[in-house]
């Protein structure tokens, strides 16, 4: 017998229902990237290595998948590197290609080689399928679709307003209340680290905080020490673990502890632009809120990051993130290129919204009627009408048999189709159609006009 087939963990299959539900939440995104001036690109499912490897620090690197070169891959491999057993060096040996991690490194790649025709500022938003070799769980999948939006060629704080507002749009109309966007800047972590002692030791550092939520305060200390971050350094930090109050007091508080501390205070006063202007201007259902511990880790933000949380019934974690790159570019050799941009995890949020049961039911509606297969002739008539129906807009189908009329009726009822179209030689003769409600069961003989009219 031949093995049942399966997909890989991690990844999964996607049922005309599922696929409907997902382009709603896609199409809403998409609008609203346009509406806000970004412009669509697409690149490559897969890099070359050395674009992807190092942008993302050490985690990111082992979640990069590997793409084995093709052919023979061992057959000009050192003899050495395979008797000692030297993954890292044996890797580079025997793929130059990955799947790509993220679309920001991409894109940064993107806009250096194509940055003689790119006009800037040069915003644009991207829809693609990334792929991680993560430990596959709730909300978390080996394949899944980021949805970026960046902007490029500009330091202006006011973009950073705008992708605020932009996810206040983009969740304000999928219906989603309570939404949290969660802002901190790379300037205040490193002022911190500055002011405690630990410079040498930030990404450490940031890395360890940025897991507040998950491992808990006393989870954070034990991975610092383990850095070697010291005990005296952690004592200073304390006060970053109880971080209470209104945006405004929390500013208030970090200008205090960050004083000594050029970098620390420039992260100051860009959340204070960013925050002021975000408030008066207004959102609509989101709250905006000030994290402290806050850190992202991913090595390439250098200024505001950005981080969404679901609304505080449902238990998942963040549906969105992003923040401010200054250097991305410099790595391929552009530089004085700052960016910035956010990502909506189009997962995460379907499955809130579905927990939620904020889809509208029109989103999965099937076809609106279906045509009842009596033989040839009847067909024939029948697609005559269901051409003209289509101009107008309107999902039909005939069924392609002729078979017994009970098995066409259940299959329109499990598609959930509410009209069937009956044509026999009586409604040809009239031209005519008859029109059965399945749900009331009600059923009416129409002319084309009005079963448009009807179907409508």
């Amino acid at each position: 017998m031949a093995q049942k087939p399966s997909i890989p963990k991690g990844t999964r299959d996607f049922s005309p229902t599922e696929v409907a539900k997902r382009q709603y939440i896609i199409q809403i995104i998409k609008s609203n990237f346009e509406k806000f001036g970004y412009q669509p690109i697409e690149t490559p499912s897969f890099e070359n290595s050395e674009t992807l490897m190092g942008k993302y620090g050490e985690e990111g690197d082992r979640l990069i998948f590997k793409i084995l070169n093709s052919g023979d891959y061992l057959g000009k491999v050192d003899a050495t590197l395979l008797e000692n057993r030297e993954s890292n060096k044996l890797t580079s040996s025997i793929s130059e290609k990955a799947l790509r991690y993220d679309l920001t490194v991409p894109f940064a790649r993107y806009v250096v080689q194509h940055q003689n025709d790119i006009e800037f500022p040069f915003k644009r938003y991207q829809i693609q399928p990334v792929w991680r070799a993560d430990r596959p769980q709730k909300g978390r999948f080996r394949e899944f679709y980021q949805c970026d939006a960046d902007v490029v060629g500009s330091t202006s704080l006011w973009q950073e307003v705008e992708l605020v507002q932009l996810y206040d749009a983009v969740f304000n109309e999928l219906g989603l209340e309570g939404v949290t966007i969660k802002i901190n800047n790379r300037k205040i972590l490193s002022g911190i680290a500055e002011v405690i002692g630990a410079s040498d030791k930030l990404i450490d550092f940031t890395v360890a905080l940025d897991k507040l939520d998950k491992i808990g305060e006393d989870g954070v200390k034990t991975e610092m020490i383990e850095k070697g971050i010291s005990a005296e350094a952690i004592a200073k930090v304390q006060p970053l673990f109880t971080f209470t109050g209104t945006i405004s007091e929390k500013i208030e508080k970090l200008s205090q502890l960050l004083a000594s501390s050029e970098e620390g205070m420039k992260g100051v006063a860009e959340i204070l632009f960013i925050c002021d202007n975000v408030i008066n201007l207004g959102l609509n259902k989101s709250i905006l809120d000030l994290d402290v511990t806050l850190a992202r880790g991913l090595n390439y933000y250098t200024g505001a990051i950005f981080e969404v949380a679901p609304p505080k019934s449902v238990s998942m974690g963040s549906i969105g993130g992003g923040g401010r790159y200054d250097d991305l570019t410099g790595i391929f050799g552009l530089k004085n290129m700052s960016g910035v941009g956010i990502s909506f995890g189009l997962d995460r949020i379907y499955m809130v919204i579905e927990e939620l049961e904020l889809f509208p039911e029109t989103v999965t509606s099937t076809s609106k009627a279906l045509f009842i297969n009596y033989g040839e002739k009847e067909a024939f008539y029948s697609m005559k009408a269901i051409k003209e129906l289509r101009n107008h807009g309107i999902k039909v189908e005939l069924y392609p048999d002729n078979v017994k009329v009970g098995k066409q009726f259940q299959h329109a009822d499990k598609r959930g189709i509410p009209f069937a179209v009956v044509v026999g030689g009586e409604e040809m003769e009239k031209n005519q159609y008859a029109l059965k409600d399945l749900v009331s069961g009600e059923q009416k003989n129409v002319s084309l006009e009005e079963l448009i009219q009807n179907l409508k």
